[in-house]
């Protein structure tokens, strides 16, 4: 073998050890996903271990899909600007899909169904979403309620924006507002789990319209289609509905889903 066969031989042998360098990287990838830990009963803490309902079908999601990840608890306005930087690789954390959204964020398939409602003390006389006009009401900022009220009343200093829907409700607790706009599961798991506060969680159909969370991800970021279909794996074997149950203690309507 001559010197230029050699030298050959040699770059086509780094050539091959960095691919399969590269390819070992891939396959030992660990995802970050992260979430904003303060919205039962999607994701919370329990001590310093993130739990709840879209921690649990996540693992079930990455296990379908073989893929190792580890969960972070960034806040709200953090995972939003995270994923917008391309500094996470996915966020799950009750996430609205809507228009507005779509345009910095990519999603999965639909995962939960969702429409807010209103939570306020017994004997309250709020009875619809329109009695809230002028009445003092806290919300999540950056969420879908912040956006159905700023649409029905406009941006009023009425509406008291916080980090997360804990201190939402502290401040209907503490006598500062009158009500709180929050999804569904939040206000009714909140007002179940909570008898001695005295709340009541109300329901309008007709001014708050069904919301559908999905799993978001930076634009045009790696591995969002093998966990979509991970995704709808775990919704159509089942294992969907056993999280499902073990979190809201009824079955699912999975078939809204698939529409």
């Amino acid at each position: 073998m001559n010197v230029k066969q050699m030298l050959k031989m040699g770059v086509i042998g780094l050539s091959a050890a960095f691919l399969v360098a590269c390819s070992s990287t891939g396959s030992d990838e660990k995802l970050t996903i992260g979430t904003d830990a303060a919205y039962a009963p999607f994701e919370s803490l329990d001590g310093d271990k993130i739990v709840g309902f879209d921690v649990d079908l996540l693992d079930a999601v990455m296990k379908e899909a073989g893929l190792e990840y580890e969960l972070k608890n960034l806040g709200w306005d953090p995972l939003l600007i995270a994923l917008q930087n391309d500094e996470v690789n996915a966020g799950i954390s009750a996430m609205t899909i809507n228009e507005k959204r779509k345009k910095s964020y990519d999603f999965s398939s639909p995962y939960f169904e969702s429409i807010n409602m209103i939570l306020a003390k017994e004997g309250t006389s709020i009875k619809t979403a329109q009695d809230l006009e002028g009445k003092k009401v806290s919300v999540q900022n950056g969420t879908t309620g912040q956006e159905a009220l700023e649409k029905m009343f406009g941006a009023t200093e009425n509406i008291k924006k916080y980090d997360n829907n804990t201190l939402a409700i502290q401040a209907l607790l503490n006598g500062e507002v009158e009500a709180v706009v929050a999804d569904n599961a939040v206000v009714q798991e909140y007002a179940k789990n909570n008898p001695d506060k005295k709340l009541v969680a109300i329901s309008d159909k007709e001014n708050f319209e069904s919301e559908f969370y999905g799993i978001a991800f930076p634009k045009g970021a790696d591995h969002q289609e093998e966990i979509n279909k991970a995704l709808k794996k775990v919704i159509d074997d089942g294992k969907y509905a056993e999280i499902y149950k073990k979190w809201f203690g009824e079955e699912p309507n999975v078939d809204v889903l698939k529409q």
